[in-house]
């Protein structure tokens, strides 16, 4: 293996960005978004590959409020931190803007950096539509393993979020709402436009967005993305891999899968798909993921070695 050296440069104000031997390959904007329906939130975009190919989305007209990697939560106590339309049970999803939160970039704790590894911790606050202060998190984003001979790198996201509102939150999704297999809330990610169609793949093999929405990460520990690029010729992969304690009895409450090809690419750490969870005033919860970027098809077994060979 042969590591890329990595250069941080930090915009004060507006943005952490990450650079494996000349390429950008993460920014992470945290400035005040103006969209106020878009629930303002940091989030993590472009995400590249080390060759320099672009693996994310932003703002795509379908949905403007997808914006690369981003921590949401689209049913929580009847607010919206995901952005965008709510979904109503027997009405189906409207536009209501008081039912939209925004994610409050505090501060950073730390920066760190070596020629390998980059960390960051944030502290953020949910506040929602009127004001109130609901929630505090802290966040970890951690970029390391640019290996050149994969030409790979891993993304490490986690969160830890404590109720501060002073009554339950009780984190849910449409499907907690009554909407059938769109169960998308936690970590999300948006993929680029020509992503749209992407193979996904499971330990088991080559899978589709039927097969594998809905799945847990006890019997689906990762899934993978893989499509071929526009601009250029060549294809791209993503790795979505659950940290061993999210599936731990631990857990605040079980994690799944929601994935769509088509017809948009989007994948999404869900941790409340098919039933709500409630947060006690003053109580915590954690959750902790990965992502490898890799330029290149990568098919199972490849991933399969890959994942091994970097544990946990």
């Amino acid at each position: 293996m042969t590591d890329a050296p990595l250069t941080v440069t930090h915009t004060h104000g507006e943005r952490i960005s990450v650079d494996a031997a000349g390429t950008e390959i993460l920014s992470y904007v945290y400035r005040p978004d103006p969209e106020a329906y878009e629930s303002p939130k940091p989030y993590a975009h472009p995400l590249r590959t080390l060759a320099g190919h672009l693996v994310t989305g932003y703002r795509p007209n379908d949905h403007r409020w997808h914006k690369g990697v981003q921590m949401t939560a689209s049913h929580l106590s009847e607010q919206n931190f995901w952005g965008g339309n709510s979904y109503i049970h027997g009405q189906g999803y409207q536009r209501i803007p008081e039912r939209v939160g925004t994610m409050r970039h505090d501060g950073f704790t730390a920066v760190t950096t070596t020629p390998e590894r980059a960390d960051i911790t944030e502290n953020l606050t949910w506040i929602n539509h009127t004001g109130q202060h609901w929630a505090t998190e802290t966040r970890t984003l951690a970029i390391h393993t640019a290996d050149t001979t994969h030409s790979a790198w891993t993304l490490e996201w986690s969160i830890d979020l404590t109720n501060i509102r002073g009554e339950p939150l009780h984190f849910g999704s449409p499907t907690t709402a009554g909407r059938t297999m769109a169960g998308y809330t936690g970590l999300q990610w948006r993929g680029p436009r020509d992503f749209t169609g992407g193979q996904i793949l499971t330990p088991t093999g080559p899978s589709t967005d039927a097969d594998t929405m809905g799945t847990p990460a006890t019997t689906t520990p990762w899934i993978a993305f893989t499509a071929q690029h526009d601009d250029h010729d060549g294809h791209s992969t993503l790795i979505f891999d659950h940290a061993p304690e999210n599936s731990a009895e631990t857990a605040i409450h079980p994690s799944h899968w929601f994935v769509r090809s088509t017809p948009i690419p989007t994948v999404a750490f869900s941790w409340a798909f098919f039933d709500e969870f409630e947060l006690p005033p003053g109580d915590s919860f954690h959750y902790r993921y990965r992502i490898v970027i890799a330029d290149g098809a990568w098919d199972t077994d490849h991933i399969t070695t890959y994942l091994k060979n970097h544990p946990w």
